[in-house]
């Protein structure tokens, strides 16, 4: 009898959570209709990415409510998950194909990571905050994202063991392009990234290796975090 009463009980709790995944669901839907393809994001592993990464996974308990919200959500640590639209419009930018390896400057909450996961063949990311790659590590490695390889670490002098790298994402804000980055970009490969003072503008650009030169063009004016070296801490 005991067993039984548990089945029940088990039966009782899936019942109650599946609305609860019925609305976030329908939230991540509506976001990915209003603040993604209606703003111009058209490739369509980008979209498909945004629709099946579960954004409220990666949102702290105190902010889950607004996990879908269009702006950035704080994570703890003066740190920050990205606006959806940056977050895909990033992604689309560089133009990305099913064998791409890609580096990751600044995991954060995880969730850039975990979008990027669902369209190349793997993922390599740094984040510098410690207490902060255990957390985002361990989201990344409970819900199952095995293409995703993570470590605590400065990320200016890049990942040079697994390099080169076929595209380079950096979610934090340097005065000027570490000079590592650009090394470990593959021939063709892309790097974006936000450059400019932190309490200032900054402009999204991105780079383009072609024939060992580096091709680079600004993409729009934005506002993000930081680039931390170890130094800051």
């Amino acid at each position: 009898m005991p067993g039984f009463y548990f089945m029940i009980l088990l039966l009782i709790t899936i019942l109650n959570l599946f609305p609860l995944q019925q609305e976030e669901d329908s939230m991540r839907q509506k976001m990915v209709q209003e603040q993604i393809i209606n703003r111009g994001i058209t490739d369509e592993n980008v979209i498909d990415a945004m629709l099946t990464v579960p954004r409220h996974y990666f949102v702290p308990q105190i902010h889950k409510s607004k996990a879908y919200y269009d702006c950035p959500l704080p994570i703890g640590y003066n740190q920050t998950i990205s606006q959806p639209y940056i977050v895909a419009f990033m992604t689309e930018k560089l133009k990305l194909s099913p064998d791409d390896k890609v580096l990751e400057i600044g995991t954060g909450s995880g969730y850039q990571a975990a979008i990027l996961s669902q369209i190349v063949d793997s993922v390599f990311t740094i984040e510098i905050i410690n207490q902060l790659a255990t957390i985002s590590h361990q989201k990344l490695k409970t819900a199952g994202y095995a293409n995703i390889y993570c470590k605590a670490g400065d990320g200016y002098n890049g990942w040079p063991e697994h390099a080169p790298f076929n595209a380079i994402i950096v979610t934090a804000a340097p005065d000027q392009v570490p000079q590592p980055l650009l090394d470990q970009l593959a021939e063709g490969g892309r790097l974006i990234i936000p450059v400019g003072p932190t309490h200032d503008i900054q402009h999204l650009k991105i780079y383009k290796k072609e024939r060992g030169k580096i091709k680079q063009k600004n993409l729009l004016t934005v506002r993000f975090v930081p680039f931390m070296r170890n130094s800051d801490l």
